[in-house]
Order: C-alpha cells, then sequence, then structure tokens
C-alpha cells in the first residue's frame, strides 16, 4: 500500500474514533427524560436487566425541611436579629385574649395555677401510708412527699436538701445502670440514698454533629443540670432534682468500681484517667470517659421512689419520632394527626392533652427532639402529671429551632391559659427567661451551666412558641377553643371512643 493511502485510511480512522468519543460523551451529558423530585436525593441503581435506571427517593426530616409555615431560615433569623430590639413583638393582640378570658372566669391573667382546680392532692407518702421513720431521711421526704400535681411544692425546702446532699455527701457506691444506649452510673451515699450519674463528654461549646441523628447524640450532662432548673422557672415542676458535681475519678469512681466496669479502666496517652463501661453507644476506647487528669464533672439525678411502693405506667408518646434514618412517624405525614389522638381516652379530656403540650414547649425551648415515652404513677390514676425525665439530648443546636417539636401545639392548637401567660411574662417582662434561668444555674457546682448561645435561643424560641399561639387564636372560632383556663374545660368525649393501655400509639 501506498504512503498517501496509508495517510488517508489513518486520517478516516481517527476520525471516526473522534466521532464514536463525542456520541458517547452526549449520551452520558443528555440527562434521561424520567420524572425528577428536586426536593430529594436520588441513587441510581441497576434495572431488572441491569439496563434501567431507577430512582430511590431519600425523604428530608422536618429538620431539613421545615414543613411548618412559621420555620425561618437561619439567614432570615440572622437578618432579623439586627432588628428584633427596635421591633420586638409584644403579642399584645395575645394578652387581650387572655384577659378576656379571664374576666369570664372572674380570674387575673397573670393567676399561676389557673389550670387546675383547688382540691385535694395527696402524696405518695399519704395514700400509701408510710411511717414516720420513712420520711425521716432527706430521700424520704423527698420520694413520699411527691404529690398528684407535682414533683415538690414551690419552693418546697425538701429540694434544697436533696440537691445539697447529692452534691456534699461521701458516695461509697458504684455501680453500672443496665440499659440505655449510653453510659449511666448509679451512685449510692452513705445514708443509704441513690442518684443516677451522666459523666461529661466534650466541653459545653461542642454542639450536636452535624451529620447525626436524634437518636446518636451523645448525652448531655450539663443538659439534665439545666432541664431541672427550667423545667421549675416554667411552673411546671415535674422533673426530678438534678445537680452538678465535680468527681474525683481515682477516689469516687475507680477504688469503688467492680467487675465488668473496673476492666474499662485505662491511662490515656495524655496521662488522663479514663473509662468507657459497657452500653449500645459510645462505650469503647473511642469514646472514653476521661479526667482532666481525674477530675470529671457530671450530674447527679434523684431517683423516684421504688416501683414496689409507688409504682409507674409508662405510655408512648402520641408525637413519638420513628427513630429510623428514613423513615417518618404518622404525625409527621398527617396534618390532621391530633384529630387521632383526641379520639382517644385519656387524651379526650381534662388535663392529659394540655400535660403534653406543655412537655412539648419545655422540649422545644431546650431543643430536645429525644421524648419516646413518658411516665405516670399508677396510685393517682390517669388524672396525674407526667413525669419529666431524660433530657441529655436538649441543648445541642443553639443557632438551630427545631419547630416539629412544636407538633402537639400547632397540630392541636390547646394550651393552657396558665402556660401562655408564664411564656408572656417572660418574653415581655422585666426579666427575660434567658436571665432567670442564667441565675437559676449560677448556684451550680459546674456553672456556667449553659453557653450565651444557648440561653439567648431559649428567649428566642419562647417568641416562636407565642407565634404559634396567634396563629391557632387566629384561626380559632372562639379563643376559648384554644386557651383552657381550667382542664376541666377540655373535653372530646364520644361513644365508643378506644382506650390508650400505654401501648396505643406506635
Amino acid at each position: 500500500m501506498k504512503l498517501k493511502e496509508r495517510l488517508v485510511m489513518a486520517a478516516m480512522g481517527f476520525s471516526l474514533a473522534v466521532v464514536l468519543l463525542v456520541l458517547l460523551d452526549i449520551n452520558l451529558v443528555i440527562p434521561h427524560t424520567e420524572h425528577v423530585n428536586s426536593q430529594h436525593g436520588r441513587v441510581r441503581m441497576g434495572g431488572k436487566d441491569s439496563e434501567k435506571h431507577k430512582s430511590r427517593i431519600l425523604q428530608k426530616t422536618p429538620s431539613q425541611g421545615q414543613e411548618y409555615k412559621l420555620s425561618k431560615s437561619e439567614e432570615e433569623k440572622s437578618n432579623s436579629d439586627s432588628k428584633s430590639k427596635e421591633s420586638k413583638d409584644d403579642f399584645n393582640d395575645v394578652v387581650q385574649f387572655l384577659m378576656k378570658i379571664s374576666q369570664k372566669h372572674n380570674r387575673h391573667w397573670k393567676a399561676s395555677k389557673a389550670g387546675r382546680p383547688e382540691e385535694s392532692n395527696p402524696t405518695i407518702g399519704e395514700v400509701v401510708s408510710v411511717s414516720e421513720a420513712e420520711m425521716s431521711s432527706v430521700w424520704g421526704r423527698f420520694q413520699y412527699g411527691i404529690s398528684k400535681e407535682e414533683m415538690y411544692s414551690d419552693k418546697a425546702p425538701t429540694i434544697t436538701e436533696v440537691v445539697d446532699t447529692m452534691r456534699q455527701l461521701p458516695i461509697v457506691g458504684i455501680s453500672q445502670k443496665e440499659g440505655g444506649t449510653q453510659l449511666k452510673l448509679i451512685i449510692e451515699y452513705e445514708d443509704g440514698g441513690q442518684a443516677l450519674f451522666k459523666p461529661m463528654r466534650f466541653p459545653r461549646t461542642q454542639e450536636t454533629l452535624p451529620n447525626h441523628f436524634y437518636f446518636t447524640d451523645y448525652e448531655r450532662h450539663n443538659a439534665e443540670v439545666a432541664a431541672f432548673h427550667l423545667d421549675q422557672l416554667l411552673g411546671f415542676r415535674r422533673a426530678v432534682p438534678v445537680t452538678g458535681r465535680i468527681l474525683n475519678i481515682t477516689r469516687d469512681i475507680y477504688s469503688l468500681a467492680e467487675g465488668d466496669l473496673l476492666k474499662t479502666f485505662f491511662i490515656s496517652p495524655a496521662g488522663n484517667i479514663c473509662f468507657h463501661g459497657k452500653c449500645s453507644y459510645y462505650c469503647d476506647t473511642s469514646h472514653a470517659i476521661c479526667g482532666n487528669p481525674d477530675m470529671l464533672e457530671g450530674s447527679f439525678a434523684a431517683f423516684l421512689p421504688a416501683k414496689s411502693v409507688a409504682p409507674r405506667k409508662t405510655w408512648r408518646h402520641p408525637w413519638r419520632r420513628s427513630y429510623h434514618k428514613r423513615r417518618k412517624a404518622q404525625w409527621e405525614k398527617d396534618p390532621d394527626y391530633c384529630e387521632v389522638v383526641r379520639d382517644v381516652h385519656p387524651y379526650n379530656q381534662g388535663r392529659r392533652l394540655l400535660d403534653i403540650m406543655d412537655l412539648a414547649i419545655f422540649d422545644f425551648l431546650m431543643g430536645n427532639m429525644d421524648r419516646h415515652h413518658y411516665e405516670t404513677f399508677k396510685l393517682f390514676g390517669n388524672d396525674t402529671f407526667p413525669v419529666h425525665l431524660d433530657h441529655g439530648r436538649a441543648f445541642g443546636r443553639s443557632g438551630h429551632d427545631e419547630m416539629s417539636i412544636l407538633a402537639p401545639l400547632y397540630q392541636c392548637c390547646v394550651i393552657r391559659h396558665s402556660t401562655l401567660s408564664m411564656l408572656l411574662t417572660y418574653h415581655s417582662g422585666p426579666v427575660p427567661l434567658s436571665t432567670a434561668l442564667n441565675r437559676s444555674l449560677s448556684s451550680d457546682p459546674i456553672k456556667p451551666v449553659l453557653t450565651n448561645q444557648h440561653l439567648e435561643a431559649v428567649d428566642r424560641r419562647v417568641g416562636l412558641v407565642l407565634q404559634v399561639a396567634r396563629e391557632c387564636l387566629d384561626s380559632a372560632e372562639i379563643p376559648e377553643n384554644v386557651i383552657f383556663i381550667r382542664d376541666e374545660l377540655y373535653s372530646n368525649v364520644k361513644p365508643g371512643q378506644p382506650v390508650d393501655d400505654g401501648h396505643y400509639f406506635s
């Protein structure tokens, strides 16, 4: 073959190769004509014949895509913060609604216990008839003093005694609490009392990791302390007494540890004493609890009465989350979900649904998404308060307001008169909730308990709760359908309604 012919053949081959490459590149660039939902992630998978493409929908959680109309972007919040002092909303329209309802019932709109009637309020000690000897200890006075209406009475000296005892009394025994996802220790004092210890894991400034779900988040010892004080300031008094305390790991834990717990102690490369115990999450060498070098902060929560004396009933929370990476709970998909809850006893009348509203507000102010169950004392039947327990995953994201925590409130649109007036007082009064909370926490041994960012978030969230209440009032036929000055005024009783035995809501 002549040289000229060879060159022509080579040029044709090169041109053909270029054309093929261009065609392949266009095929890859041009998108498929299947429908694509821009709001969800998409994963391409091999088809039935490994030739077609399929798409999978990764649903966003409420925290990724706010579903409630009052939610704001972080950019909108930052832009409005500079104007907040000049244009602060005093919610005078909400105040007017409260005043009108109060006048109808001859009550002051700032009455502290407007939600509950004045009636007998027996204590556990009175119901089970305990002896004077059992009431002689500080633990007995607290545990048997728990009443039908609240964990402790306003300004009860017993609570100060319990807190001081947990802070000061020598520790004589340590054991690991069974169950749970993270490490907790049962503390035994020399007088026979007990407390639940949650250790410090990281500094106050470290918040929830961006890629952590609410159910895999670390527990924070300072959140337990702050939650107790916040519950008290809100006038609920349904949380167990909690205090911070600084321990010497060598003296207070290592010297008393036994068995499997003792085997987990070691000295870190930095020379600090560490341990990790055994639990579902974060109980390994890479997630150990370490002292500095052997001093360690922790929260101490008082024990409730033994279940043999005062048995408790566990209830699945109606607005329980799915605790799943992709699956949503029913309430997240059904905006009319509250109608289902209202139709079930004991949420169809009296205090229980209003208690759930209080609990939702309490959790929202703390940013606590981890509320799957709650407990009540069986001795008092269904007409009693839910115990506020386990707040270790609160105060995790100071810059984010998780509006879905308020789903009970914005789906049901009912709230106690006393709760709403209390929030208005903190919002517009001389002492903001953040200031009151910071003052209360200043007496704790592990102060400062919360960063300024978390304190500021509490005040911001008070305003968001009030805005939800305003929206409910604006859409209601009469304000009495939203605001209940007495618990017994709320009733949705109908024939043949189902009864929740504690497991009705899955």
